[in-house]
């Protein structure tokens, strides 16, 4: 595989990405995300080890990063739910690497 030499710096590609999604639950809720919008109730079920403090925040942080939207439907009992825009879809061929990679890990790490 060819690589372009990349310069780290505080713009650099990388550390861009990894602002953007990364940490221990960003990801996740994408990949939740990605086949269509959820409810908040409905995230925290997909992913039963995330509180719902750091679930809301996760989404408050990639909702401000404009890589998913939440959609407010301002009825009584209140009803929010959250969807990948354009943009944040373009992470899931990364995510799709990524698992692709743990299952080789995985595979190979056994032997």
């Amino acid at each position: 595989m060819d690589q372009e030499i990349i310069k780290i710096t505080a713009r650099c590609p990388i550390r861009t990405t990894l602002e953007l999604v990364g940490g221990k639950w960003k990801l996740l809720i994408m990949f939740q995300l990605a086949a269509q919008p959820l409810r908040l109730s409905e995230l925290k079920k997909r992913i039963p080890d995330i509180s719902e403090k750091m679930l809301i925040q996760e989404l408050k942080n990639l909702v401000d990063s404009k890589l998913v939207e939440r959609k407010n439907y301002g009825e009584v009992p209140p009803r929010v739910e959250y969807h990948l825009n354009d943009l944040g879809k373009k992470i899931l061929p990364l995510i799709s690497e990524m698992r692709s990679f743990a299952v080789a890990y995985e595979a190979e790490s056994r032997v």
